[in-house]
């Protein structure tokens, strides 16, 4: 029993850690201080310092509080209120008048990462299935990783991360959790106590490489061909186990002699890296036999993303390190819940035929452009829950165009006037995590966590999920999820998964779905048909662009190539103290953040004339901004980076840096490519 007025919920925001939280309730309306929650052993008494301040945010005075009217230009900003009543209709109203016109396909429920409730996020589903909307495929964080992944291992799992305490070495692969995981930091600290070592590769200095024992810096795009180089080194120096290779993989002479192919010499030439690191690393990864692999997201988030993490995915392959405790790797956990939702996401009610959308792609959906729209009908009336496109989402100014439509009849449910919510017809006021029950799939760990209410409603704030059912029940739906609340819902979910009851889990704050050893480790078989690791993988059976990948664990120079009129490759990672865009309205992170500025290479700044603090354009075909320029040997000469999501308004022109990143999908099963552009780079010229 928590004392001192702390109560148990759980984060629900876009990182892996679903951290289960201890909120100080000062009283039905008010928090005070946010901790991680000590009983829970992967959370460990930690949380970030962004949810630790939540007063500041859940108490924040900007927050919406009524629902809105559009009465100016679209993008205006322009607003009155009105009652729930009426905006419920009005919302109604618009896809019954899109359906008669176009199809029901015309109209598109979309949601993103604001919340990851099972309830509060993918709960919007059961309104698409309810009356055949367009579907959503969620693209738009982590799907050329998981592609990859799964090319190799077969489903979303791995070695519990918890693990990492164990380890003798971790190397942590394009990850940054200093920044944006910080329980995981927590693990590894446990292991570098007992004398582990910390290798971290990523493709610019973040305080994880600052942290770290060895850091490996390489050019963006170029990880397989790191990994490819390591794994010449071990097969080389026999630090492979043949073994296991002969037992439980696919590997042939195929593969040894693809991988030979690829000595350290060809790997530095690529990625800017030494060939002396490149050797000592991979001899430290094969002579550790408890060697954690942790695979983080940013070095995915190519054009070559797949590939790469299929590549560096065989490098415990090759090893063995699968069959060791406190070895093995981890990437994300998706496939060990077998949570039933077919009530609480209306599956029941899903129609297979209706098209799906590119949630990645919604500027060209907008747009109307037909690959995007799958030769359907455009897209008439939309509801956003969980999503500021405008802002996140790639190419945004082919979506400010889309969004900008006066055709498309547009709800924005919201806790904040972020740039989408002001191209919006209808804005509703949204529930803070706080406010409302649900329980989240920690990703990056073995725990469902559990959010139980804390506050009561702020104003005429709605949750997502009282918006879902008022509008499913003004449509005609019968279902009877719609007359469900949000804890009935959570109830019959872990009921029908054989995971306990909603009160269980709001008691103890979680539900533990660890898998026993021998099935985290894969000591038998692997998740796939043939039950082995796969150096050979089917890419056409894992997405529709599988013709555009290799076979072999390959370096595909796919990505956007720096070039004479585009000498720079940007990066545009996340900020410390801002997720997305959740918390760029607070004082906090943004006084820590201070304002958008690029990092640019010495050597580059002196072959630009480009000196510290002073204004820059980078641009492309697609867009340009101003920036001050910071010089820092951060990265590879070459490369330029650009931290964020800075709000759209924070920039002179209106629009941030991703009206730079392209929208075209992330071969084999799409996805946003936001570390993968080519720019230029000049000194801004005086008017």
């Amino acid at each position: 029993m928590l004392s001192n007025n702390f109560v148990k919920t759980a984060c629900p925001h876009d990182c892996p850690s679903a951290c289960a939280l201890e909120v100080e309730r000062l009283s039905s309306t008010k928090i005070g201080r946010v901790r991680g929650s000590a009983e829970n052993n992967y959370t460990s008494g930690v949380c970030c310092t962004k949810v630790a301040r939540y007063a500041e945010r859940v108490h924040h005075p900007d927050r919406l509080r009524q629902p809105m009217r559009r009465i100016g230009a679209k993008g205006s900003g322009e607003f009155a209120p009105i009652s729930w009543d009426d905006a419920l209709d009005e919302i109604a109203e618009n896809f019954t008048r899109a359906t008669q016109t176009y199809g029901s396909e015309a109209v598109w429920p979309y949601h993103s990462g604001g919340n990851m409730g099972v309830i509060q996020r993918y709960g919007l589903d059961r309104l698409r299935h309810a009356f055949r909307y367009s579907r959503q495929q969620t693209t738009i964080c982590v799907t050329p990783a998981e592609s990859g992944w799964k090319a190799g291992v077969g489903e979303l799992r791995g070695c519990d991360p918890r693990e990492m305490a164990e380890a003798e070495l971790i190397l942590m692969w394009g990850g940054n959790p200093v920044s944006t995981q910080v329980n995981a930091m927590t693990h590894i600290s446990r292991a570098r106590k007992r004398g582990a070592k910390l290798i971290v590769v990523d493709v610019y200095r973040t305080p994880t490489i600052a942290a770290a024992d060895i850091a490996v810096i390489v050019r963006p795009g170029t990880d397989a061909a790191l990994a490819l180089g390591m794994m010449h080194v071990l097969l080389k120096e026999g630090f492979a186990d043949e073994a296991y290779l002969a037992r439980l993989t696919d590997f042939d002479d195929d593969v040894r002699c693809h991988i030979e192919s690829w000595p350290p010499q060809r790997a530095a030439e690529v990625t800017g890296v030494a060939v002396e690191q490149i050797v000592e690393i991979a001899r430290l990864y094969g002579q550790t036999k408890r060697s954690f692999l942790r695979l983080g997201f940013g070095f995915t988030r190519s054009r070559n993303g797949a590939a790469s993490m299929h590549a560096v995915s065989c490098l415990p392959a090759v090893t063995g390190s699968w069959a060791h405790k406190g070895g093995g790797a981890f990437f994300l956990a998706l496939a060990n819940w077998r949570l039933d939702t077919t009530v609480a996401h209306g599956l029941d009610m899903r129609d297979l035929n209706t098209r799906i959308l590119d949630q990645s792609r919604v500027g060209a959906v907008l747009t109307g452009e037909p690959d995007a729209l799958k030769d359907g009908p455009p897209v008439a009336a939309m509801i956003m829950q969980n999503a500021n496109s405008a802002n996140v989402a790639a190419n945004s100014r082919k979506v400010a165009h889309g969004l900008s439509r006066e055709d498309l009849f547009l709800c924005v449910h919201e806790q904040f006037m972020t740039p989408t919510a002001r191209y919006a017809d209808i804005v509703l006021p949204a529930a803070m995590f706080l406010e409302a029950d649900d329980i989240f799939y920690g990703l990056g760990h073995t725990y469902i966590t559990a959010g139980p209410r804390v506050l009561d409603r702020f104003e005429q704030s709605w949750t997502n999920h009282e918006v879902v059912c008022g509008i499913a029940r003004r449509l005609g739906s019968d279902h009877p999820s719609f007359r469900m609340s949000a804890v009935e819902l959570i109830d019959a979910t872990l009921r029908a998964s054989n995971r306990g009851t909603a009160a269980e889990a709001f008691e103890t704050g979680w539900v533990e779905c660890a898998e026993p050893f021998e099935d985290a480790h894969f000591t038998n078989s692997f998740p796939t048909a043939d039950g082995k690791f796969h150096f050979k993988p089917d890419w056409t059976a894992i997405g529709p662009h599988g013709d555009q990948m290799r076979s072999l664990p390959d370096f595909l120079q796919n990505y956007e190539v720096a070039d004479r009129e585009h000498p720079f490759r940007l990066v545009a990672p996340p900020a410390r103290t801002f997720l997305n865009t959740t918390f760029t309205e607070t004082d906090s992170s943004r006084k820590r953040e201070g304002a958008p500025y690029v990092i640019v290479h010495p050597d580059d700044a002196a072959r630009e004339a480009v000196t510290d603090g002073a204004l820059v354009v980078i641009g492309n075909r697609r867009g340009q901004l101003a920036l001050p320029a910071k010089i820092d040997q951060s990265g590879r000469p070459g490369v330029v980076i650009v931290e964020g999501i800075w709000p759209n308004d924070d920039f002179s022109g209106g629009l941030g840096v991703n009206q730079l990143i392209g929208d075209d999908p992330v071969p084999p099963n799409g996805g946003s490519a936001f570390h993968d552009t080519a720019v230029w780079l000049r000194p801004q010229r005086s008017r």
